[in-house]
């Protein structure tokens, strides 16, 4: 009967060690508790500033528009851009890419059909992170052209 006592209390603390060692992580690697304690970095408002979003255009409503669009801190370029003409494109970030969602988005500036680089500047105090689409719209037809759906 000792024996067996013996062996159940021995086969326990194996057990246990097992179980505890599972838990561990090597020496160095930074996942242990210590890790995991520690402050998570922030980031300062200029470092979330220069986060860089981007996005592939396009065509919509049967209109073709093509290209990319960076946006970084402030600065919104277009790249290979190129769109169906229209009597007066504009820019618009929204957060769909409806009518609705064009007119409760904010204005970026009017964009030329043809010219394949283009450069704007955000409008102060607008976040590009606020929004999920870059869109052509056309103002004079109320018609969306294209959209490029932004990610980070």
């Amino acid at each position: 009967m000792r024996t067996k006592t013996l062996l159940a209390s021995t086969s326990a603390a194996l057990l246990l060690t097992a179980a505890l060692a599972g838990c561990s992580s090597p020496a160095g690697s930074g996942s242990g508790a210590d890790a995991s304690m520690s402050p998570m970095p922030t980031m300062s408002a200029s470092e979330a500033a220069m986060m860089s979003v981007t996005g592939t255009f396009a065509g919509e409503n049967g209109k073709n528009v093509a290209g990319t669009v960076t946006i970084l801190g402030d600065t919104i370029t277009l790249s290979d851009f190129s769109s169906d003409e229209g009597p007066d494109l504009h820019l618009y970030l929204a957060k769909g890419t409806s009518e609705a969602d064009v007119t409760a988005g904010t204005e970026i500036a009017g964009v030329k059909w043809d010219a394949a680089s283009q450069t704007f500047t955000l409008p102060a105090g607008v976040d590009a992170a606020d929004y999920t689409y870059l869109v052509v719209h056309c103002d004079k037809a109320l018609a969306v052209f294209g959209a490029a759906p932004l990610s980070s």
